[in-house]
């Protein structure tokens, strides 16, 4: 398993662990078999993009994340698969041997190439890893051993407010609070992060123009639907403190003239109602 593969498995791990579905339950409800759920969610093998869409149907999660994290694996995947297959080189022909400020200029060139590479290829691992919301995973069928996060949240408490909750780390294994339909069909959902100190709202089946906002008991962090992206995956808030015991509330302002502000609240540690 690749480090690119990592983060879709963790996040098909999750997927299937909110469905509470056993692997041959998910195999009645999508075109593949048990034994291939097994190896897609072992790392074992690259599942085919529909059988990811599918999961995320199953799971009622927006597919955009997911396929974005399979559309890398896949690249990574298929890259390796052309190395294996491609014939060894030939030897390269004897040359005179290059003189030491050239040889000096290619090894700067070469270690700024490699460096370059090695930053972007965890850049994209870390920010893959941040978007996956962390729950356990059914134990119905042994899977392998899990994925390894990444470093801890770098804020807490009041040290968040208004921050971004997955540039800070904040993002990996939050309690989802409540979730809530509105009536033009968006989700809006509440989430939690123990370690950070702090609540965010996140929004999906959205329209562009549309807003959600945040607030536990001090300033409101709000996100407007900007563009078709933000409609096909989610959008989330800054981050609010909010200890045990706070209450927080999310607001979503649709963007259709006539449309009513809709709120829901949600108690950090107990049941959440709506407004």
């Amino acid at each position: 398993m690749t480090t690119e593969h990592a983060p879709l498995v963790a996040a098909l791990r999750e997927l299937r662990a909110r469905t509470g579905l056993s692997l041959a339950a998910l195999a009645e409800r999508t075109a593949y078999s048990k034994s291939s759920w097994e190896r897609y969610l072992n790392g074992r093998a690259l599942p085919p993009r529909q059988a990811v869409v599918d999961l995320c149907r199953v799971a009622d999660e927006p597919e955009g994340r997911l396929t974005a994290l399979w559309e890398i694996a896949e690249a990574q995947w298929s890259a390796r698969g052309a190395a294996s297959a491609a014939p060894a080189p030939r030897p390269p022909a004897a040359r005179p041997a290059p003189d030491p400020v050239r040889r000096h200029g290619r090894r700067g060139r070469l270690m700024m190439v490699l460096t370059s590479a090695y930053v972007l290829l965890a850049g994209g691992i870390a920010l893959a890893l941040f978007l996956l919301p962390g729950r356990g995973t059914a134990d119905d069928e042994p899977l392998s051993a899990p994925v390894p996060h990444s470093t801890g949240p770098q804020c807490r408490g009041a040290a968040c407010e208004g921050l971004d909750p997955i540039r800070l780390i904040c993002g990996i294994n939050p309690d989802t609070l409540t979730t809530y339909r509105t009536a033009t069909g968006a989700h809006v959902e509440l989430r939690h992060s123990r370690k950070c100190g702090a609540s965010w709202a996140r929004a999906w089946g959205t329209a562009i123009g549309d807003r959600v906002e945040v607030a536990a008991g001090g300033p409101a962090h709000e996100v407007r639907v900007a563009n078709r992206d933000d409609t096909e995956t989610y959008v989330y808030t800054g981050m609010a403190a909010a200890r045990s015991g706070t209450t927080v509330r999310a607001c979503f302002r649709p963007a259709s003239p006539g449309g009513e502000r809709e709120c829901v609240e949600a108690r950090v540690g107990a049941p959440a109602s709506p407004q």
